[in-house]
């Protein structure tokens, strides 16, 4: 049993270390922006570049080296064999948009982190500074006139 406790201990200092924790959060952020990013190169992205090019997917262009072999009731025998250097395409268009995005996302999160930090040197800077020395007030330098008027007459 104290073999089980100190290997649980072990475990529970290796999950909570910050590392491990902040990678499990990168895990399950990462894989919520996979999804916002394949919607945005399925749903957006691919749409309006079909438009330009008249197919909304790459998927269908292919080279057929032999096509497929139908029976007299148009049941296909043997399936046809192509090259889907089309599909090659799509997968390229979609790394493209998402390594974008993903750039994109870095840049944003970098400029926020950078401006934290900008403002925490400040702060920091601000509090190292020393007061400035309190100036005499009113009183003390009109004692200070009458100090030196009498020195002087006398």
């Amino acid at each position: 049993m104290g073999k089980f406790k100190s290997t649980m201990e072990e475990f529970k200092a290796f999950i909570f270390r910050g590392n491990v924790v902040d990678m499990a959060v990168g895990v399950v952020v990462g894989g919520a922006f996979s999804k916002i990013v394949n919607s945005l190169v399925n749903d957006i992205m691919m749409p309006a570049l079909g438009a330009i090019i008249g197919s909304t997917s790459f998927t269908n262009y292919k080279i057929v080296i032999h096509p497929a072999v139908k029976d007299a009731a148009g049941e296909i025998v043997t399936p046809e064999a192509a090259i889907l250097y089309g599909s090659f395409i799509q997968e390229i268009v979609n790394f493209l948009i998402i390594a974008a995005c993903v750039f994109c996302a870095i840049k944003v999160v970098s400029g926020i982190t950078e401006q934290f930090k900008k403002k925490e040197k400040e702060e920091a800077a601000a509090a190292e500074e020393p007061a400035a020395p309190a100036g005499p007030t009113t009183e003390e330098l009109l004692a200070e006139i009458r100090d030196l008027l009498k020195e002087q007459k006398a």
